[in-house]
This record gives structure tokens, C-alpha cells and sequence, in this order.
């Protein structure tokens, strides 16, 4: 069903999160990486609404800071008084807005822009409902509240768990919290609810009933209890990121990618892979990576912020650290670094290497324990290494360094000066041999020992 009315989003992050033991916001602990409330405001952006206001509390300054340049209201819960009475401090924020409104919770990241719409949809179906209640059947339901509703949907009670009688708890469906309603009726509504109740607190599902008391019935529609999972301590942190990871697993795989042990593989919100890459076993992405067709990322691998090329191959055991580029066929292999570094075209460093602030050209071989040496203790400097340049094993690169094409550094060489096109670098301290030397002082050492033991005797 297509709907024009204007949206507002209310999303509630005001609650202290006292059992995540913790000086970060409840709502700005990471999901993928990512901090949970901006997980959900990613998923209201793609309804487009008019306006969107966070109610807030205790670090409401954090909030403020994670929310700043997108568009949001802060509203301010001073008094934790129950979740009616969060949703009413939102009020001066929509002054004079007229349309329908969602309400949401900082803490429930995992919910779609699908079930979002599906909930705006079903507040304008043929009934008309008051509200329209998210509902899911968890399977513990707990100390979740209920939902008390017949088979077209039509809610005829919600009761807290508190405030529940046996039979009502034994009913298994279960109020997420979130809830849609129009402008027009929902700040009346709430202006009516009262705190009779177990926990003296203004509850938001009490606008469903009063809306009832007035004839008017309200809606429930459904989800999977994965989507509505809440966040209140580390350890349902830990749950929720797990199911998302599972999903973001599956939608890989079903795009063309080939996890071979799918459960060792973390990614990260953007994590953006084409088809035909493989993933080997125990791959982490972090924020800002783009892994484009063909490529394979071998075992044990830790890739943040880089671009890898088609069909490049990258580890087992390598890192690549932000601003890492990597070209179409090359070959980061184990052990090997590459960090705000370019490289081009059939490029290797096959092992034990570090790759930093640099541009390798294409079909370059970097050695094995050859490094940029890009940091001054004060300053980071840029190495060029041009195209088909060999670095031999066990090099340093002193930056600001520039490697001509076709060069050849050889193994051992520590160069702080440019090397030209064609030319050979090689910088080692002269060797000197003394034959027979190596077997006098051993002659002379196991005397000396020898001496030493008879003395003890």
C-alpha cells in the first residue's frame, strides 16, 4: 500500500543502560560496527520522514554528538517516569507537524524499513485503527508485556507483565514496544495516561485502551522476535550482533560470495563484497572495505578501510589498514602489512613485509621483510616505487624515497637516497673473512670451560 502522509520517527534512547557497565551511551555501543541507534536511523532514512526527534537522558551530550548534521531534534526525558511519558517530551519538537508518527527505541536496532512501512501501512488499512502495535512471539516470553488480541488482528487488551494475570502471561504474544499512530491523536491520547499501576510510571501502551474506551480499536501485526531483540547489557550486545552477522552472512552467500566456514566471517555495515570472491576461514572486516570480483582473502585476515581489486589475493595473515589500494591480480600474502598505500597491477609482497603511505607500480616484487620506512617520529613520508621494480628481501626503504622503474634494491640494502630507472642499489657494509678464526676461538672457549669445571672440583 503506497502512503503520502508525512512521517515522524520518535526514537526513545533515554534509558540509563546501567547494565551495560559502561561510560558509552547504551545506544551508541557498536552493531558491525556501527553504533546501534545510527544501525536504526539507517533503516527510518529509507522512509524519508519529515521529521525525526531522540528523546534523551543521562549522556544526552553523546548522543547529541553522534546524531549531529543528520537532521534529528533532541528532546530531553529528565525524569525516567515509563515510556509514555518519554514519547510526551517529544511534543515541542513536533509542534505543528501533522501526519503519522513511529515510535521506536535506540536500544532495538535490528528493525527493517520493510516491517516499518508494513506498520504505516496497516494504520491505514480499510479499519482505520487508533495505534498500530508491533507484536512478536519470543521464545521465553518472560517479563515481556502482552498482547491480548483475535485472529483478524484486532487488539482487545495489552497489558504490562507486572500488571498481568496468569492467563494473560500465558499468552505468548509479546509487545516489542514499538508502536504507529497519528499526530492528531497520539499527544491526546498520552495527556490521558495515568501511573495506577505496579511501577508508577506512564506507560505508552495505555493509549492503546483509552483509545478503546473511545471505540476505537487498535491493530497488531507481527514479526520475528530476531528483528525486535532489545540491548540492555554485553551479553544481549553479543546476541544481537550475532544475528545480525548470521544475516549479513546469509545475503553474501546468496549474492555470489563463497564463505567456506560462514560462521568465522565478521563484517562490518558497509562491508561491500562482488560475486565469485571467496572468503576463507576467520576473515574480520572492519568499517570502509570494497572487495571486487574474483578476489580471494585467504585465512585469518584483518582488512579495514582498503579497496581490494579483481582477483587480487590477499593473506592468510595479512592486515590491510586503511587507505590500503590494491589492484587487479595482486598478491598481499602472509604476514604482510599495507597501510594508506597504493599498489598496482600484478604487484607482490608475498610475506613479513610492511607497505605504508606508498604507490607501488605494477608487477613490482617487494621481498620478503622489505619495508617502507614512513614515520620519522614526527612526520609520515611517501615511498614510489615504480613499475617492475625489484626490492629484495630484507630491505628498507627510507621515505621520502623514490625507486625508478626497473630498478633492483638488493636484499639487506637500507636506501634513503633515489634509486633511477634501471639501476641497481645496493647498500651493505663491507664483509670481511678470517679463515680459521671461528675454529680457534671454539678451541679456546671449551679450554676456558674445561678450566672452569676443574676448578669447581
Amino acid at each position: 500500500m503506497n502512503v503520502s502522509t508525512p512521517l515522524a520517527v520518535i526514537v526513545l534512547a533515554a534509558g540509563q543502560g546501567t547494565r551495560m557497565k559502561s561510560s558509552l551511551h547504551k545506544v551508541l555501543h557498536p552493531i558491525a560496527g556501527r553504533p546501534m541507534l545510527l544501525h536504526l536511523l539507517g533503516a527510518v532514512a529509507e522512509l524519508a520522514p519529515a521529521k525525526q526527534v531522540v528523546v534523551v537522558g543521562a549522556g544526552r551530550e553523546q548522543v547529541e554528538k553522534a546524531v549531529s548534521g543528520k537532521g534529528v531534534d533532541i528532546a530531553v526525558q529528565a525524569d525516567q517516569l515509563g515510556t509514555g511519558h518519554a514519547v510526551a517530551q517529544a511534543r515541542d519538537a513536533l509542534a505543528g507537524f501533522v501526519g503519522d508518527v513511529l515510535i521506536l527505541y535506540g536500544d532495538v536496532p535490528l528493525v527493517r524499513a520493510e516491517t516499518m512501512r508494513a506498520m504505516i501501512a496497516r494504520l491505514h488499512g480499510a479499519d482505520a485503527p487508533a495505534c498500530v502495535v508491533l507484536g512478536f512471539r519470543p521464545d521465553d516470553a518472560a517479563a515481556y508485556g502482552r498482547i491480548i488480541a483475535g485472529p483478524d488482528g484486532r487488539i482487545e487488551r495489552m497489558v504490562e507483565y507486572k500488571d498481568a494475570s496468569e492467563a494473560e502471561r500465558a499468552v505468548n504474544l509479546c509487545n516489542s514496544g514499538l508502536m504507529a499512530v497519528r499526530s492528531d491523536d497520539l499527544f491526546a491520547l498520552l495527556a490521558r495516561v495515568g501511573n495506577d499501576n505496579a511501577a508508577g510510571e506512564y506507560y505508552l501502551p495505555d493509549v492503546v485502551m483509552l483509545a478503546a474506551l473511545d471505540g476505537r480499536a487498535s491493530a497488531v501485526i507481527e514479526t520475528a522476535a530476531s528483528e525486535v531483540a532489545g540491548v540492555n547489557s554485553r551479553a544481549e550486545l553479543a546476541g544481537v550482533e550475532a544475528v545480525w552477522q548470521a544475516q549479513r552472512r546469509i545475503e553474501a552467500m546468496r549474492d555470489g560470495v563463497t564463505l567456506v566456514a560462514p560462521e568465522t566471517v565478521f563484517f562490518a555495515h558497509d562491508t561491500s563484497i562482488a560475486r565469485d570472491v571467496t572468503i576463507e576461514p576467520n576473515v574480520i572486516f572492519g568499517p570502509g572495505v570494497r572487495i571486487e570480483e574474483g578476489a580471494v582473502i585467504h585465512a585469518f585476515c584483518h582488512i579495514e578501510g582498503a579497496h581490494v581489486g579483481p582477483s587480487a589475493s590477499v593473506g592468510p595473515f595479512a592486515r590491510l589498514r586503511p587507505g590500503a589500494v590494491l589492484g587487479e591480480k595482486v598478491r598481499v600474502g602472509n604476514f604482510v602489512e599495507v597501510k594508506n598505500a597504493t599498489m598496482g597491477k600484478g604487484a607482490k609482497a608475498n610475506h613479513l613485509s610492511y607497505v605504508g603511505d606508498a604507490t607501488v607500480g605494477e608487477d613490482v616484487n617487494i621481498g620478503a621483510g622489505a619495508i617502507t620506512c614512513n614515520y620519522d617520529g614526527y612526520f609520515k613520508h611517501q615511498t614510489i616505487i615504480g613499475d617492475r621494480a625489484f626490492i629484495g628481501s630484507n630491505s628498507a626503504l627510507i621515505a621520502p624515497v623514490r625507486i625508478g622503474r626497473d630498478a633492483i634494491v638488493a636484499a639487506g640494502s637500507a636506501v634513503s637516497r633515489d634509486v633511477g630507472d634501471g639501476e641497481l642499489r645496493l647498500v651493505r657494509a663491507e664483509q670481511f673473512v678470517k679463515p680459521g678464526w671461528a675454529d680457534r676461538f671454539h678451541d679456546a672457549m671449551r679450554k676456558k670451560k674445561e678450566a672452569a669445571k676443574a676448578g669447581e672440583n
